[in-house]
């Protein structure tokens, strides 16, 4: 199944479910990153995770953060995931291993440990809204969902999951299903929908059941109203680097600092820490950048001249 994300609502839109399958997504970050099974697992939930929280956004540029600060071996991990399907990340320590669980997954709790998850909230206009809230297990899942529920005050569910092989991932996505504010009043619905994820396991088993999204959906909510929303929107990892914004992290360097980059490392190299991507930087194209920074220097004194001439009143004093 390709990656794609769906969603619906339930109990007379008093309920709204999302759910992603992004298999493709965490397979592209495993290969552009090297990652670990560890780490693989640990990134492709997250990842999941952006997208549902996403999902939600109104404006179609609007974007959602999620980074992890942690104590275990991961040490932490970042996702920027889009309103418009699109999806980036990485893992601080992408080699990190640890032996698995007593259930014979991933110990993803123990690789991040204890910490913080940082959500930005970026809305396409103003300044992004920001909160912060402890790790409760470090399972990614759990402490998203304690995330919505202490920020938004809505009543939330979160199941996700990534399986693979020696071969690479075979499937992972995600699940969320909220109570919104009008149904939360009902404390009977509350209570019917609770009891329903609580036997939800995770979406590891879903995924290898060969269940699709709708079923999953209809399994959980198909007595309360259960109504799918037609679209189905694509997800795919993508990143925004590209080399004109390498340039111009490198002009912010300065002349001095490109200068001896030039007479030292007879050029520069740049590393995307979102996508892997490597951007190579040569000796004329740095000596294009001191050349225009010392334009804009000659500009800036030339205005700075005029400036003084036009205002003798400026100098007095000097």
């Amino acid at each position: 199944m390709a990656d794609q994300l769906i969603r619906a609502t339930a109990a007379h839109n008093g309920i709204r479910a999302v759910g992603v399958i992004t298999t493709d997504v965490t397979e592209t970050a495993r290969l552009r990153h090297n990652l670990s099974p560890l780490a693989t697992d640990a990134l492709g939930r997250t990842m999941a995770a952006g997208l549902l929280l996403a999902s939600s956004m109104k404006q179609p540029q609007g974007r959602v953060s999620l980074r992890v600060r942690g104590s275990g071996p991961l040490r932490g991990l970042m996702v920027d995931a889009g309103r418009d399907g699109t999806v980036r990340g990485y893992v601080h320590n992408p080699l990190a291993e640890l032996p698995l669980n007593l259930a014979g997954q991933q110990d993803v709790g123990r690789a991040l440990g204890a910490g913080y998850l940082f959500v930005m909230r970026d809305l396409g206009y103003g300044q992004p809204f920001t909160s912060t809230v402890e790790l409760v297990t470090g399972e990614v899942g759990d402490d998203v969902a304690y995330f919505l529920v202490s920020s938004d005050q809505t009543p939330s569910a979160l199941a996700l999951g990534v399986y693979a092989d020696q071969d690479g991932v075979k499937g992972a996505g995600g699940l969320l299903i909220q109570v919104l504010p009008k149904a939360a009043r009902d404390e009977a619905l509350v209570a019917l929908v609770e009891s329903r994820c609580q036997h939800l396991t995770g979406f590891t088993p879903l995924l290898r059941s060969g269940q699709t999204l709708p079923e999953i959906l209809d399994s959980l909510l198909g007595d309360l109203g259960l109504h799918i929303l037609p679209e189905v929107q694509d997800l795919r990892f993508s990143c925004r680097c590209s080399f004109d914004r390498v340039l111009g992290a490198l002009k912010m360097l300065g002349t001095a600092e490109l200068q001896d980059m030039i007479e030292t490392d007879e050029g520069a190299e740049a590393v995307c820490d979102f996508c892997g991507e490597v951007y190579q930087a040569t000796v004329g194209q740095l000596g294009d950048l001191i050349q225009e920074l010392q334009q804009n220097e000659l500009q800036q004194n030339e205005l700075q001249q005029n400036e003084l001439q036009q205002n003798p009143a400026l100098t007095e004093g000097v």
